[in-house]
């Protein structure tokens, strides 16, 4: 039972970890975007996140923990238009990316509290209700 609990709990912590990186790799492209040669970057979060919770499948693994970080395998982002500066930052991508992430970050918080407080609830005696 406890083995569960925790397996489920690690499964949200490290997504907890990946959604974070990938909010600070957003906010880099953000902030590169008038930066002349920029290369935008990005990570497939699915696939980090299965080489992260060793559910990959035969998969070569494409995250790394670096000083207790996680460093999923990088990829430069395509760009949907091509620049003078060659800048490949897409504005209208990274703001919807961010967004998207921003939400999918309060997802997983919400489901780690919601597990915490099944838990709590389990482990209350019935005369404590």
């Amino acid at each position: 039972m406890i083995a569960r609990l925790t397996e489920s709990l690690d499964f949200h912590s490290q997504a907890l970890m990946l959604r974070a990186e990938r909010q600070r790799l957003i906010a880099g492209n953000i902030a590169n975007a008038d930066t002349p040669g920029y290369q935008a970057r990005d990570f497939d979060f699915a696939a980090a996140l299965r080489a992260a919770t060793g559910r990959t499948d035969g998969i070569a693994s494409s995250v790394m923990h670096a000083g207790g970080r996680l460093s999923p395998a990088l990829r430069y982002a395509v760009p949907s238009q091509t620049s003078l500066d060659n800048n490949t930052v897409d504005m209208d991508r990274e703001r919807s990316a961010f967004a998207d992430n921003a939400v999918k970050y309060e997802s997983t918080l919400r489901f780690i509290n919601g597990s915490v407080r099944t838990m709590l609830d389990a482990m209350k005696s019935h005369n404590q209700a």
